[in-house]
């Protein structure tokens, strides 16, 4: 039987710490579906599309990772896929708390798939989709943050949006 593991997130963007999870996901598991949320009660800066697409660039070397969006119930999802893992990136103790709520939820609703932690990278414990898009916004080099790609993009988001003006 294949190990196919569904890794959740908004991913609003794509960071390196992102990345590291992925592709070490992609090393352990046969298949991984990156399953970007679509979540109406927050609001990104990035579209769903454009986050599909941003991920998509920077797991192209990666075969067995696929990237699609997903809402409603994570666990529906991952039998649609048939997946028997559900991924998940810890930084601190800070986000253990949390995922353990949802992992647990998780449980009750299918106890055929596991949830799997994997801790980041050191280099990346710190770092948070919030924080790269705060130092983005004020011109701040965040070229060891994200892949090129999500940089340029982040820098034309953000060109775009002060354009608009308030």
């Amino acid at each position: 039987m294949a190990s196919i593991a569904v890794c959740p997130g908004s991913f609003d963007p794509v960071t390196y710490g992102h990345l590291d999870i992925i592709k070490r996901g992609a090393r352990v598991f046969d298949q991984v579906y990156v399953a970007v949320l679509n979540n109406s009660a927050k609001k990104p800066l990035f579209t769903v599309e454009e986050r599909i697409e941003l991920l998509r660039a920077v797991t192209q070397s990666l075969p067995n990772v696929h990237v699609e969006s997903f809402h409603g119930l994570l666990i529906d999802y991952a039998r649609s896929k048939k997946a028997n893992a559900i991924l998940r990136g810890l930084r601190a103790v800070s986000d253990f708390e949390y995922e353990m709520q949802i992992t647990s939820m998780n449980r009750v609703l299918d106890e055929n798939i596991e949830t799997f932690f994997m801790m980041t990278n050191s280099q990346y414990a710190f770092l948070s989709s919030s924080i790269v898009k705060e130092v983005a916004k004020y011109n701040g080099d965040i070229s060891e943050l994200v892949p090129p790609v999500v940089e340029q993009a982040l820098k034309k988001k953000f060109a775009s949006l002060a354009a608009d003006g308030p």
